[in-house]
């Protein structure tokens, strides 16, 4: 997907703003889909595709703060660009701490604008690489078997062969022939590799190296 399909949802109880500004964005090819407020955004924000968040700080009912918070606890990743009034940059800095992409203070240029909405889109053009990535790794993690994706599992948290043997209740050498496969499965040559593919594809998520944990033979 470019930049240009990504929808852009423009959340602002102004009219004549979501006006304007749609107008401009339009005219820059992109795809607008207008909102009066938060809540009607919210309502209908988890059937949307991905796209990225417009959204006024100032509006009645629930706020801008208040919508981008309740996106980040639903676990939607949209991108946020806040439109802030005159004096509200204040409350920008908190947006931005938050998890904004960026901010634009009303009345803003064009291309002050496009430049914001351009970060934003390259976020989510990062987040679907990213998505990509994981799809293609769980795919070759999903061809091991239940022992060789045990090993694996001892591999992400830095333990040696020895060790691995002993939590699974097999010898070390059966654990080098298992390590081997899935090598070969996951058409790596090295445990670098092979750990950037079990990390991408999730494996491990929860095991962090152990301080004193020592590289894997």
């Amino acid at each position: 997907m470019t930049s240009s399909d990504y929808p852009i949802y423009l959340v602002d109880d102004d009219e004549s703003v979501r006006r304007s500004v749609g107008f401009m964005l339009k005219t820059s090819g992109h795809k607008v889909e207008p909102y009066v407020d938060g809540v009607e955004f919210l309502k209908d924000a988890r059937s949307l595709d991905r796209g990225c968040v417009l959204l006024d700080i100032q509006m009645p009912e629930i706020d801008g703060l208040e919508v981008q918070t309740e996106l980040r606890e639903r676990g939607l990743p949209f991108p946020v660009v806040v439109m802030t009034g005159h004096g509200d940059v204040d409350v920008a800095v908190r947006a931005m701490k938050n998890g904004a992409v960026d901010f634009v203070e009303k009345p803003f240029a064009k291309e002050t604008m496009l430049e914001a909405v351009g970060e934003a889109f390259d976020q989510l053009d990062r987040s679907g690489e990213k998505s990509k990535r994981r799809k293609e790794a769980e795919l070759l993690v999903n061809r091991l078997t239940k022992r060789e994706y045990d090993v694996l599992v001892g591999l992400t948290k830095g333990h040696p062969n020895k060790t691995i043997g002993f939590d699974l209740e097999i010898s070390p050498r059966t654990v080098e022939i298992h390590r081997a496969n899935l090598m070969r499965k996951l058409k790596v040559s090295n445990l670098s590799d092979l750990l950037r593919i079990a990390f991408a594809a999730g494996v491990g998520e929860d095991a962090k190296m152990d301080s004193g944990a020592r590289a894997p033979d």
